[in-house]
């Protein structure tokens, strides 16, 4: 579904992604560790050609993000607030997202009917502007407008980060539905080793713009990759 081919971006003559070849298959769910700084938010930008690469290229679906569109129809992302329009309420926000994904409102009014206890009465109907949101609450309707038009891609930059432990639990029953359910192709990048352990199916970790790792989600990946970032594997 996804592939990375020579794929570098160098700055001022440092190289902060070095991906030679990456291959991630329709309907996996695939997680992205790292520290910061590591690449990872750099490397999904590429896959949304928000960011040139140096050498390289990604194919989506067998398309060249970087030289066609054809590829958004099926694709969806939210890396972070900059995805959402601050003017607009939740509502509008949505509805706009729907139009462009050919949903009229009230298909979107049956997605958001699914998400009420994600949402825990803090988006729909409180007359709120995108830009007045918390934190939390921004991610909510960004993570969310992502699942509008049945995508076949989604990409999510640190999904858990800003959201209390309840969403946090609600979020991951969210992500396990979508490739149980729909063969939904889930890309997630994040700081929290547990969580991207427990939705996702394969984890390569990333460090100094390099795959260094990649792995097969199992009841040992967790304690591996903690071993990993602690420092053990690295001096053995």
């Amino acid at each position: 579904m996804i592939s990375l081919h020579q794929l570098t971006k160098t700055y001022k003559s440092v190289t902060v992604l070095n991906v030679p070849s990456l291959e991630i298959p329709k309907g996996q769910s695939f997680g992205l560790v790292g520290n910061n700084g590591a690449g990872k938010t750099t490397m999904f930008s590429m896959l949304l050609d928000l960011v040139r690469p140096t050498t390289g290229y990604v194919l989506n679906n067998d398309i060249k993000v970087n030289e066609s569109e054809a590829w958004k129809p099926f694709t969806s992302a939210f890396l972070d607030e900059t995805f959402l329009i601050g003017y607009l309420t939740p509502e509008e926000y949505f509805y706009f997202i729907g139009e462009l994904r050919g949903q009229n409102k009230a298909d979107v009014d049956k997605l958001m009917s699914g998400f009420e206890d994600f949402f825990n009465g803090e988006i729909l109907g409180v007359k709120k502007y995108l830009r007045d949101l918390s934190k939390g609450n921004q991610k909510k309707v960004g993570i969310v407008a992502t699942l509008i038009g049945n995508p076949e891609v989604i990409i999510l930059d640190e999904p858990f980060a800003n959201l209390d432990p309840t969403t946090q639990i609600r979020l991951k029953k969210i992500l396990k539905e979508l490739k149980e359910t729909q063969d939904v192709t889930v890309l997630i990048s994040s700081h929290d080793l547990m969580h991207v352990t427990e939705v996702c199916e394969r984890i390569a970790v990333l460090e100094k713009g390099e795959v260094v790792r990649d792995l097969q989600t199992s009841p040992e990946t967790l304690k591996e990759l903690e071993q990993f970032f602690s420092g053990v594997l690295q001096e053995a």
